[in-house]
């Protein structure tokens, strides 16, 4: 019961935040590093494959690829959770401090993991 209600929140979640994304791109702009180009790309291109996953967690036929797919998309967003913390315009422009921005990095281990487990 617990491993079924998980999967709705994470799909409920991370649909909710890909749609942000879409609504609210300059909000997420700013911890895009800026090493990278193209950053509301990067933005549209991560929320598509948030609402994406979350959706197709929902399908039992789905759920590991949607769960591997999760995985690698918080792989290839962590850099961008390292650069909030380590800057302060980017914390300024969410309105986070920088504390809260350094306690958000281990949860990014924990969704990952996460998604393993719903992966079996």
């Amino acid at each position: 019961m617990f491993k079924q209600s998980s999967i709705y929140f994470m799909s409920f979640a991370y649909i909710y935040v890909g749609i942000k994304h879409f609504i609210e791109p300059e909000w997420f702009v700013p911890i895009v590093p800026d090493y990278l180009p193209y950053h509301y790309s990067l933005v549209y291109i991560s929320g598509f494959f948030e609402v994406l996953f979350g959706l197709l967690l929902l399908f039992k036929k789905y759920r590991k690829i949607a769960c591997w797919g999760l995985i690698l998309l918080l792989i290839a967003v962590f850099p961008a959770n390292i650069f909030l913390a380590q800057n302060l315009e980017a914390q300024a422009a969410m309105n986070i401090t920088q504390e809260f921005a350094w306690y958000r990095l281990p949860f990014q281990f924990l969704f990952i993991i996460t998604a393993y487990w719903h992966s079996k």
